[in-house]
């Protein structure tokens, strides 16, 4: 059976899992997120492997690239990935990256985008479900007026990665 290999690191925004299947990486999220076992079911059966706590080439340049963006060196990420998810969720993460660092979309306006203006609650679920948190930054997306809302590390890690991001 495939194997995804994942590791854990504590970061100044959280405990992040990170998971790299057949050279992309599948898994950048938050270790104690609600939800954590859907999502990781949800890789698990899309790649058809199993996880093992392991080094892997993949994961060691994401923690690379993930301190450099971090310390405010990197403002984009060149890592190979692998989306696991519906048709719908994954035409919402691919949105993501287009959103300019140091900015932000309201949730409508990311719906309006996509053309779907009227599945803002669906667009805001699948924003939710997105398993490589930062390199696909739905920490970006906020709600109307600006509001920080539902992040899987939690608003205070949201607010950091923005006054990050917004720092530059």
């Amino acid at each position: 059976m495939p194997q995804i290999s994942i590791q854990y690191f504590e970061t100044e925004v959280g405990e992040l899992v990170a998971g790299a299947v057949e050279g992309r990486l599948c898994l950048l999220d938050y270790r104690h997120r609600k939800g954590r076992s859907l999502i990781d079911n949800r890789i698990s059966k899309a790649t058809g492997a199993e996880f093992i706590e392991q080094g892997d080439e993949v994961l060691s340049r994401t923690r690379e690239q993930l301190d450099e963006y971090l310390r405010g060196k990197r403002t984009r990420f060149d890592i190979p990935l692998l989306l696991a998810g519906t048709a719908f969720q994954k035409s919402v993460w691919q949105m993501l990256p287009q959103i300019p660092y140091g900015r932000t979309l309201t949730y409508l306006q990311l719906a309006k985008k996509m053309g779907r203006e009227n599945a803002v609650r669906a667009v805001a679920a699948a924003n939710g479900a997105n398993a490589i948190s930062i390199i696909i930054p739905c920490h970006r997306v906020v709600g109307s007026g600006g509001a920080l809302t539902g992040y899987a590390g939690g608003l205070a890690a949201k607010g950091k990665l923005l006054a990050l991001e917004a720092g530059r």
